[in-house]
């Protein structure tokens, strides 16, 4: 390890922490490769407290790091081959080439566990390597406590553990915007076409604050929130895998031709601007002004394919290579509208939930609480993302008070919700174990603890290099 690493690396720990998940997967990879680890890497799972699929239009989020975590241990092999493996037995171990291994994601079902990991291999060789240098095979064992499919981010903190990893052990220098743009663009490889938060978030979070994060350039400002207030994650027990379904980036479709649609109608350079943010810079508008030209020019409540090229003037042909995605080029229909009005009204939320963060008025968690729960409905309303047993918990929120959001992609996952004090959060947690949980069947062969927890934020991705035994604190539980 060199200096100039630990300086741009996000931390780099020569120690390996006192945590038994970490003491397990030191012990697991050494039975299954006769040997140590090099070192391990820590990235967290996030929450996102507002600010819901805007980040790939161009706008800010205001996530945080959590306590659950992605682990991989990391150490170099000689035979060119990647061998990876996973800590839980049901997940199948997977061996490949590292100078030639493609990522080919099955039709049905969604991406394996490993091609997660596979992404983030490949975005360090190709965007990494330096001066020429051969990638290195790697010996990779991974542990996480993240629920998958949850809205947590479990996917992305496995690709940017990995990236990390990757690219710590070729020796490239990088600093942690670059890490995080590196880690949002090769998680495409399995065709998501998210916009960075995840990844932005996995590297530049710090412990006790929640982040703002902004775009071009990538930057993330601290927030310190309100004393008392204290956020609970729910997990609605309805698994979504985004990368598995066109859902997902069906919306971002929607949103990138609701924009290109009115900068067309406006006479700019429409192909040019397929993120509302580029959009409004051009016009010249403030967000209130960019809900009412939506109102006024997207007349229609779903607009057709035909509509669409007619508008357009565009060819079948182009409108389906350049304008879609290859998961989403049989689609027929597309709400611009409602996925227009979503993002603008939630762009605002976003300004808000900040401004009244940092002026701390006497009334500042109802009012940030009533923005959370605006936000719960527009992303079940506009945008269609919500599920039935989320909607449930919101529901419950409501009759105590608490402000409560579906939080990640929605369509199962988590919410997140903020309660007034350590007193609501409990009562919060109390009433959804009786009220919600008692009657979800999956809930009775699970730890309900797992399932619905208070959450503070934590610090970004780690690495524990592995060369003595002295114990320090961390939270990787």
């Amino acid at each position: 390890m060199t200096s100039a690493q630990s300086d741009l690396y996000v931390q780099v720990l020569e120690a390996v922490p006192s945590c038994e998940r970490v003491s397990r997967l030191v012990e697991r990879f050494s039975d299954e490769f006769a040997r140590a680890p090099s070192f391990v890497v820590r990235c967290s799972g996030r929450v996102n407290i507002i600010g819901e699929h805007v980040d790939y239009c161009g706008y800010p989020v205001f996530p945080m790091a959590i306590q659950q975590t992605i682990l991989l241990a990391v150490a170099p092999s000689d035979d060119n081959l990647l061998h990876i493996k996973n800590v839980d037995n049901n997940f199948k171990p997977y061996k490949c080439n590292v100078l030639t291994f493609s990522i080919d994601v099955p039709s049905i079902g969604g991406p394996n566990w490993y091609q997660y990991v596979l992404c983030g291999i490949k975005g360090v060789i190709e965007n990494t390597t330096p001066n020429g240098v051969v990638p290195r095979g790697m010996m990779l064992m991974l542990s996480g406590n993240i629920p998958p499919a949850s809205g947590l981010s479990s996917s992305s903190a496995i690709v940017s553990a990995t990236v990390l990893g990757a690219a710590y052990l070729h020796g490239a220098t990088l600093n942690k915007q670059t890490l995080a743009t590196i880690s949002a663009e090769c998680e495409k490889y399995i065709g998501t076409q998210g916009g960075g938060m995840d990844q932005a978030i996995a590297y530049l979070a710090q412990e006790g604050c929640a982040q703002l994060i902004d775009w071009n350039p990538l930057r993330a400002t601290p927030i310190q929130l309100p004393s008392n207030a204290v956020f609970v994650i729910a997990n609605c027990l309805s698994e979504a895998n985004k990368a598995a379904t066109s859902d997902f980036n069906q919306r971002v479709v929607e949103c990138r031709l609701a924009s290109r649609l009115l900068a067309k109608q406006m006479k700019l350079n429409w192909r040019d601007l397929s993120r509302f943010a580029d959009l409004q810079k051009a016009l010249g508008l403030s967000l209130n002004e960019m809900v009412a030209l939506v109102q006024t020019n997207l007349a229609l409540d779903v607009y057709t394919r035909s509509d669409l090229l007619k508008l357009l003037e565009v060819s079948d042909e182009d409108f389906s290579e350049h304008l879609l995605t290859p998961n989403t080029r049989d689609s027929q229909t597309f709400k611009l509208k409602q996925r227009a009005l979503h993002v603008f009204e939630e762009a605002l939320r976003v300004q808000q939930f900040i401004e009244t963060a940092k002026a701390t008025p006497e009334d500042c968690i109802q009012r940030m609480k009533t923005l959370m729960q605006q936000s719960h409905e527009s992303l079940r309303t506009l945008y269609e993302c919500s599920h039935e047993n989320l909607d449930r918990i919101v529901k419950i929120s409501e009759h105590l008070g608490v402000g409560t959001r579906l939080t990640g992609a929605g369509w199962g996952g988590c919410v997140v919700a903020l309660c007034d004090g350590v007193a609501e959060s409990e009562r919060f947690v109390d009433t959804l174990r009786t009220e919600f949980y008692a009657h979800i069947p999956k809930a009775q062969t699970r730890n309900i603890a797992s399932l619905c927890f208070t959450t503070s934020p934590q610090r970004g991705a780690e690495i524990y290099s592995i060369k003595t035994r002295k114990e320090i604190c961390s939270p990787c539980a």
